[in-house]
C-alpha cells in the first residue's frame, strides 16, 4: 500500500526536521520525505494544518495481558494506543502470572503481531516479582524481552538489584526502575500533604520515592551501569537525577502527563480515578517536573497506562492504583507544556528519546524506517469523554478536561490503524 501525505508540517527530531512538506509511505516503510510526486497512490491525505511526526513510543504501559484481560488486553490496549498516536509501546511485566517465563514472553509477542501497535515487553527482574531471586534474564532476552523491571514494586533485594543492573547491559536489556521505599509508603492512599491531612486519608510521603530513586542511582553508579527511572513525580527525585547526570551516572528518566497537569488538589473529589502510584503531588513538584523536562533532566514522557474496571475504581479507599493514559498522552503533554517546550521538543520526549533509550527501531521518519506516523492538529481543543475512549477501561484522570492538540490519523508500519477525522 502506498500512502501520500501532502502539505503537512513534518517534524522529526531525529533529523532536526521541521518544515512544510510531504511524506510517502510505501510497503510499510518511509519512502520519501520532502516534495513528493506520487500519482497513483492508494491513499492521499491532505495534511494542511496538521503535524506529521514519528509515531509516539510509550515506554511504560500495563496491558494486563495475560491474566487480567477484563481490564485490558493486547488488542484493546493497542486500539487505545493507536487513537493516541502511539505506534510502539513497552508492556510492563506485572501480569498474572508475572512475565518471568520465556513462554509467556513468546506468547504475548506472537499475539501482538496482529495488534494496532508494535508491542515490546519488559520481563521480570526477579522470579514472581518477589524480589528475592533473579529470573532467568538470558532466557527472557532470548524469548524477545527488551527490558527488565519489577514495576509495580521496587526490586526487594538490593543484592538482586545490583546483580540485575550488572547483567542487563551485558544481555542488551534496559533496566527500568520503580523507585519506592515500601516501608515509608505502607498504607498510603495519596500524597502525604495538606489535602490528605484535611481529608483524613493516609498519605505516601515524597521521601518514599526519593529514597527509592537515591538507592537505584547509587547502585547504578557504583558499578557504572545504566538505569532508567520510571514515573518521576517529586521535586526531590528530579534533583537527584539532575545531580546524577552532572556526575556522569548513566541515568535516564521519564515522567507522565498526569503529573504535569494535576496535583493533589484533584483528590478532594475522593474519586479513585485520581489515585495512582506514585500519587499526584504538590504544585512545587509539578513545576519541578516541567523544569526537568525543559532542561533535559527528564528524558521522556510515558503514560504508566494502568487500566482498572469501573467496579474496582468505585471505592475510593479500596481501589487499586492507576489511571489510563495512552489515548490522551499527546494532548495532555501539549496542554501542559505549551510555551515551555516546542512541538519538536515534545515529540522528542514522546517518540525519539524513548526509542533511543529502549534501543528500538522507532521514533524517526528517516527514509527506510518503519512507516510509523502520527498526524495531529496542534491547536484543536477537545473535551475528554471516558465513554468515547477506545480501551476497555475508562479510569482517566483527564475526564471532563479540555485539552489542546488532537490526533487525527495514525499509521503503524504503513497501515492506517486510526482515523479520527
Amino acid at each position: 500500500m502506498t500512502v501520500w501525505i501532502r502539505g503537512a508540517r513534518v517534524i522529526d527530531p531525529s533529523q532536526g526536521l521541521d518544515q512544510i512538506g510531504d511524506l510517502l509511505l510505501r510497503e510499510g516503510k518511509i519512502a520519501q520525505v520532502g516534495q513528493v510526486e506520487a500519482a497513483g497512490a492508494d491513499l492521499v491525505i491532505d495534511g494542511e494544518g496538521l503535524v506529521a511526526a514519528p509515531g509516539l513510543v510509550d515506554m511504560h504501559v500495563h496491558l494486563r495481558d495475560p491474566g487480567l484481560t477484563y481490564k485490558e488486553d493486547v488488542f484493546s490496549g493497542c486500539r487505545a494506543a493507536a487513537a493516541g498516536g502511539v505506534t510502539s509501546l513497552l508492556a510492563m511485566p506485572n501480569t498474572k502470572p508475572p512475565m518471568d517465563d520465556p513462554a509467556l514472553v513468546r506468547d504475548l509477542l506472537a499475539r501482538a503481531r496482529k495488534a494496532d501497535a508494535t508491542v515490546y515487553t519488559a520481563a521480570c527482574v526477579t522470579k514472581g516479582m518477589q524480589g528475592k531471586e533473579l529470573a532467568d534474564l538470558a532466557a527472557l532476552k532470548e524469548a524477545g524481552a527488551i527490558a527488565i523491571s519489577d514495576d509495580g514494586v521496587p526490586v526487594g533485594s538490593s543484592r538482586c538489584l545490583l546483580e540485575a543492573l550488572r547483567l542487563a547491559p551485558q544481555l542488551g536489556l534496559v533496566f527500568t526502575a520503580h523507585c519506592e521505599d515500601l516501608d515509608l509508603a505502607a498504607g498510603g492512599k495519596m500524597h502525604d500533604g495538606a489535602v490528605a491531612r484535611e481529608l483524613g486519608v493516609p498519605g505516601i510521603p515524597a521521601a518514599a520515592e526519593d529514597c527509592g530513586t537515591a538507592r537505584e542511582i547509587a547502585a547504578a553508579a557504583s558499578i557504572g551501569a545504566p538505569v532508567h527511572i520510571c514515573h518521576v513525580s517529586t521535586k526531590g527525585s528530579v534533583a537527584l537525577i539532575r545531580d546524577a547526570k552532572r556526575r556522569g551516572v548513566q541515568v535516564t528518566a521519564e515522567t507522565c502527563p498526569h503529573y504535569l497537569l494535576l496535583t493533589e488538589e484533584a483528590l478532594r473529589r475522593k474519586d479513585a480515578d485520581y489515585r495512582m502510584n506514585p500519587p499526584l503531588r504538590e504544585e512545587a513538584d509539578r513545576l519541578a517536573l516541567l523544569e526537568g523536562l525543559a532542561d533535559g533532566t527528564i528524558d521522556a514522557i510515558s503514560t504508566d497506562h494502568a487500566p482498572h474496571s469501573p467496579e474496582e475504581k468505585a471505592d475510593f479507599a479500596g481501589a487499586p492504583n492507576g489511571s489510563i493514559g495512552m489515548e490522551t498522552s499527546l494532548s495532555a503533554a501539549l496542554t501542559a507544556l505549551e510555551g515551555r517546550l516546542t512541538l519538536s521538543q515534545v515529540i522528542e520526549k514522546m517518540s525519539t528519546a524513548p526509542a533511543r533509550i529502549l534501543g528500538i527501531p522507532a521514533g524517526t521518519l528517516q527514509v527506510g524506517a518503519a512507516a510509523d506516523v502520527v498526524l495531529f492538529h496542534p491547536e484543536e481543543r477537545w473535551t475528554v469523554d471516558p465513554e468515547k475512549l477506545h480501551g476497555k477501561s475508562k479510569n482517566t484522570p483527564f475526564k471532563g478536561m479540555t485539552l489542546q492538540g488532537r490526533v487525527k490519523l495514525t499509521f503503524s508500519r504503513g497501515r492506517l490503524v486510526y482515523d479520527g477525522r
